[in-house]
């Protein structure tokens, strides 16, 4: 730990102090410093770590907090280190990923360098507050009433939402089935001939029905494969059934010889 103008350096991150509000008496330290730009898709020198942010803290109130070092251009909120920026929500109603509760980390990338360098040297005595009036944390009912209104979907935008999405399934998979039709029964450069789903054999089709006869057929081929004469009574018995099976036949064969020789004898008249 070391300290210089007031600055208070802990295994590599500035400690920053923060309060809920200017009232409050309970502190909260954030730790920041310059986010690794290896293998990073964000932009180097420019882009803060913090660490230890508040599951109450949301991007607007994080964007209202650093703004005191310069103009913030991304605000991104992780349960757990990231280098990459995450993937956009391209839907209102279906998140591609949940938000992250609980304590989480955040990746703010400033307009200029300037900024960075100022966050990362920003005296541990100056306190920051972590929901400023003009843009306050909601919290208690005002915090549910807000949670229940997102909660309430419209349903004629979730229907124009759904219809868009589908549109562009159905644009896709056609897209695709034409692109194997092309390719069905070209070979490749080293001869190979692709065999797509939409050539001649399609195959089983996948119902119900069909699924009980394949687990049917699946259980018998089981039961077949079962071990049989493995225990030295079994092996005995089956002996046994197999030789009185033997004479039985025998004796079949015997009364049947015997009738075909009474059927050959010559009668002239």
């Amino acid at each position: 730990m070391c300290a210089s103008e007031k600055t208070v350096v802990i295994d590599g991150f500035t400690v920053i102090q923060t309060k809920f509000q200017e009232s409050g008496k309970i502190g909260h330290s954030l730790y920041v410093k310059e986010a690794q730009s290896r293998g990073s898709s964000q932009p180097k020198d420019r882009t803060l770590f913090v660490v230890n942010v508040p599951p109450y803290c949301t991007q607007a109130s994080i964007r209202s907090v650093f703004s005191t070092f310069g103009d913030v251009t991304k605000v991104y909120l992780y349960d757990r280190p990231h280098k990459e920026d995450p993937p956009p929500t391209k839907s209102t109603y279906f998140p591609d990923r949940p938000e992250p509760k609980g304590f989480k980390v955040a990746n703010i990338i400033f307009k200029k360098v300037a900024s960075l360098a100022k966050a990362t040297s920003h005296p541990y005595d100056k306190v920051l507050r972590l929901s400023p009036a003009e843009n306050p944390i909601l919290t208690g009912i005002k915090k549910w009433q807000m949670e229940y209104q997102q909660n309430v979907c419209n349903p004629t935008a979730l229907e124009a939402e759904i219809d868009k999405y589908m549109t562009h399934y159905d644009e896709e998979q056609e897209r695709e089935k034409r692109l194997a039709l092309e390719q069905e029964g070209v070979p490749d450069e080293d001869g190979w001939v692709t065999v797509t789903r939409h050539g001649k054999n399609k195959g089983a089709p996948r119902t119900e029905t069909m699924e009980k006869k394949v687990t049917s057929k699946n259980k018998k081929k089981q039961a077949e494969k079962e071990l049989k004469n493995f225990y030295a009574f079994q092996m005995r018995e089956s002996k046994r059934d197999k030789i009185a099976e033997l004479r039985k036949k025998f004796e079949e064969d015997k009364q049947r010889i015997s009738l075909m020789k009474a059927s050959r004898k010559f009668r002239p008249y």
